[in-house]
């Protein structure tokens, strides 16, 4: 092993905890706990099957899983700080390798991937990730992806540095049919662009939100879908 690859993944590990310390602050994370719980119990969690495994790739701060239930979680980040946000019970897997060579085939029931793919190197790395996660699904499984949509917010997009990949509702939906996925729901307009843009942060007005379609069409900047593995491939 080359001597300097401990050094290399001890400063890119300083470089994500400096960036993303700056980008949200404790009160923020504060709040978008409070929001991501509602979301999770009055959205995502009805299209999870309780039973089964559910993967949060790019967990980052576990707003997500920490809320699911699930009889396995897991959260996959490059950044460790990933192990101090998980919740009792969540598993965490602390790498940057997208090949996800730890993880079965055929074992994970849910896959979840937020505000992460426009995060990747190009669209052969987004093509690679998402075949990675169809290898790993069983059979019906799903993944659900919840992307910034460059066609709806073109002046902010690139508002953060690590943002690479240009994605829009077609062509997220295109990268998921080419690597054998099948699309069963759709939502171009879903939330806000970013928890810091006109974004309810009150319990209340977050289940507002989700059963009010038309403030989504308004306020909706990230598309969201749900595509599953078919049960013969």
């Amino acid at each position: 092993m080359d001597g300097n690859s401990g050094d290399g993944e001890s400063q890119l590990s300083e470089v994500l905890d400096r960036l993303y310390r700056r980008r949200f602050s404790a009160a923020d994370l504060k709040d978008m706990r409070g929001v991501w719980k509602v979301l999770v119990e009055r959205f995502f969690q009805r299209r999870i099957d309780p039973g089964a495994t559910v993967l949060d790739v790019g967990a980052g701060a576990c707003l997500f899983i920490n809320h699911v239930r699930a009889r396995r979680r897991i959260a996959l980040d490059a950044n460790p700080s990933v192990v101090t946000h998980a919740a009792p019970g969540v598993e965490t897997l602390v790498t940057d390798d997208l090949t996800l060579r730890d993880i079965p085939d055929g074992t994970i029931g849910h896959a979840f991937v937020s505000n992460f793919l426009e995060h990747l190197p190009d669209h052969l790395a987004v093509l690679g990730l998402l075949g990675a996660l169809f290898r790993k699904l069983t059979p019906g499984g799903s993944v659900m992806v919840l992307q910034p949509n460059f066609r709806l917010a073109p002046r902010r997009y690139f508002d953060f540095v690590d943002h690479r990949v240009i994605l829009t509702d077609a062509s997220l939906v295109e990268a998921l049919e080419v690597t054998g996925f099948e699309i069963r729901e759709l939502r171009a307009r879903f939330l806000p662009f970013t928890s810091k843009s006109a974004y309810p942060r009150r319990p209340w007005m977050v289940a507002l939100y989700l059963r009010v379609r038309p403030a989504q069409w308004l306020l909706g900047a990230q598309t969201f879908v749900r595509a599953v593995k078919p049960l013969r491939t």
